[in-house]
């Protein structure tokens, strides 16, 4: 198999919220837009893109027909704090795990776009010894 592209795709009816939260916060920008569905793209680091769609829409398997739920995004970073005192601080995103430094080598915290999928700002940091053996190569 030749990968010509990767990229999530967030189910859900509230496109424009959706859309718009990942274009004013995280720095997406448009490349299609139809009442059904969205591309984005990130304007600075252009491999990286999301799509926003309509579970309603017929090409969407009947069972599979809902909103998105239980989805996590990371997001590395080179300043996770600097990113904090943007999103949460000055633009008061919903802070639903609060800045910490973790033992297996992330600093990270975690707000929630307007769906509920939580967005995990990453920068990652050298592990504790206890963590540092169970990297198969070293982050």
């Amino acid at each position: 198999m030749t990968l010509k592209g990767f990229y999530p795709v967030i189910c859900t009816t509230n496109l424009a919220a959706t859309c718009d939260f990942y274009m004013r916060h995280l720095g997406f920008a448009a490349t299609f837009e139809s009442d059904w569905y969205i591309s984005l793209r990130m304007e600075q680091y252009p491999q990286y893109e999301l799509a926003i769609l309509d579970p309603t829409h017929p090409t969407v398997p009947e069972n599979y027909q809902k909103s998105v739920q239980g989805l996590l995004l990371n997001f590395e970073v080179d300043d996770v704090d600097a990113v904090y005192h943007r999103l949460i601080q000055q633009e008061q995103l919903p802070l639903e795990r609060d800045l910490v430094s973790e033992a297996f080598g992330q600093r990270h915290f975690i707000t929630a776009d307007p769906n509920g999928v939580l967005i995990d700002i990453i920068t990652v940091i050298p592990p504790s010894e206890a963590f540092a053996s169970q990297y198969l190569q070293t982050p």
